[in-house]
């Protein structure tokens, strides 16, 4: 009981800090992942914005949250958490759509800054967010959702989701390349190396390359380090959602997409307890 009310004041702490930095505009919290083990993601709306505040790693059994904070100082709740929802499993209620991206729209929510978002171009009746992201030269498959236990799911690293895209550069593909590409590539602007990845040429000019992180800009960078530019980059595939609709599209996902998602989503998880499991026992010895 007194680790369970520890935890208890320092996620009220960290509600509060969060609560004092709403002071700052609203654009600043937009498409921002917040490092708080709390909170796994902050997406900025005109008045106020969501936090989805993550039961596993938060106080007891308490379930993930969709938690609401006026940010419009103009607001007589501004600073306030305003409402919250639980969300876990499949609700009836979520919203699972699988969108073809454009060339030239933005992945954002921040529809004030941005004119060219995503939000206003597909135009939903129900307020979504985006998936994690898709340049904005680039085109194909993206998610978007209101279920803010997916989005976090889908997002972890460490869960090692593939996504596939197909790329054409600027001059022929050669071996080396393949080879290089697929053994990972060290970015000096992120001070990272690639993780190991499968590269396929398909065409002179083209290959298809399936990723199981999303660096910035990461295949525009390896292929860059390689002295190759990156003409058209298109994603296929998220897991087991393939691109299935013309350019500027969207689509519910299946039961079964949404069953098959939900699967992998589960196993991915539970391999990450268990690594999580293992590496706090060795801490003990």
């Amino acid at each position: 009981m007194k680790i369970r009310k520890l935890m208890s004041t320092v996620y009220g702490m960290l509600m509060s800090s969060f609560l004092a930095l709403v002071l700052v505009p609203t654009h600043v919290f937009s498409d921002e992942t917040c490092m708080s083990p709390y909170m796994a993601k902050i997406v900025g709306q005109e008045d106020y914005v969501y936090v989805w505040t993550l039961g596993q790693v938060g106080v007891g059994d308490e379930q993930d949250k969709l938690v609401t904070v006026a940010v419009n100082p103009a607001s007589p709740h501004y600073g306030n958490v305003i409402g919250h929802t639980s969300v876990g499993g499949r609700n009836e209620a979520f919203t699972y759509l699988a969108f073809n991206k454009p060339v030239g729209i933005v992945c954002t929510t921040d529809t004030r800054v941005e004119k060219d978002n995503i939000i206003d171009y597909i135009n939903y009746p129900k307020r979504i967010f985006p998936i994690g992201r898709l340049d904005k030269p680039s085109e194909g498959l993206i998610l978007l959702t209101d279920d803010g236990d997916i989005v976090n799911k889908i997002l972890r690293a460490s869960n090692n989701h593939e996504k596939e895209y197909i790329v054409t550069v600027d001059k022929p593909i050669s071996q080396t390349f393949i080879e290089r590409m697929a053994g990972g590539i060290y970015i000096e602007e992120l001070e990272k190396r690639t993780k190991k990845c499968k590269v396929k040429k398909i065409g002179k000019f083209t290959f298809s390359i399936i990723l199981t992180q999303g660096l910035n800009r990461q295949i525009r960078r390896m292929c860059d380090y390689l002295n190759y530019d990156v003409l058209t980059l298109k994603r296929v595939r998220i897991m087991n959602i393939e691109l299935d609709m013309t350019i500027g599209q969207y689509r519910e996902l299946t039961k079964e997409e949404f069953k098959t998602l939900s699967g992998l989503i589960s196993e991915s998880k539970k391999n990450y307890d268990e690594k999580a499991g293992v590496q706090k026992r060795n801490r003990r010895k």
